[in-house]
């Protein structure tokens, strides 16, 4: 832990005021409904940290959308439509834990790979990365 020294010689923790806080930028990218709701589909994002979570912390801070992207629970994150799930699956299944997951049909992408093959809502974000928010519209016939 860093200290500072005090007038009187003693030593106290730094406060959050006395430490260099690292900000990293993005480049974000929103499809669908994200981008209706935010305005743009492209925008640079300056944030304090360097992971993902980091980020949407931040960016739904400023941009109301975690309600649309973030599921809560398991349930919210399986929409009632899929086909369950074979004991047996080839290759790597991969899925974020219950309270990092997206809810259905919305992605979280950094450069271009969906975050489950990454490190979750922890991948670290480098300055100039991409991060997709998508959200497609859907229609049925």
């Amino acid at each position: 832990m860093q200290t500072d020294q005090a007038t009187t010689g003693e030593t106290r923790p730094a406060t959050t005021a006395d430490r260099d806080i690292e900000t990293t930028t993005v480049t974000v990218r929103c499809t669908g409904h994200v981008r209706t709701a935010v305005g743009t589909h492209e925008l640079e994002f300056t944030f304090e940290g360097d992971r993902l979570r980091d980020f949407l912390e931040d960016f739904f801070a400023e941009y109301d959308l975690e309600d649309m992207l973030i599921a809560e629970t398991e349930a919210d994150a399986t929409h009632s439509g899929w086909a369950p799930v074979p004991d047996d699956l080839p290759g790597t299944w991969r899925k974020n834990p219950e309270g990092d997951q997206t809810r259905p049909y919305a992605r979280v992408c950094v450069n271009g790979r969906f975050n489950e093959h990454l490190g979750g809502f922890e991948t670290e974000l480098d300055e100039d990365d991409r991060v997709a928010l998508i959200y497609p519209f859907m229609f049925c016939c």
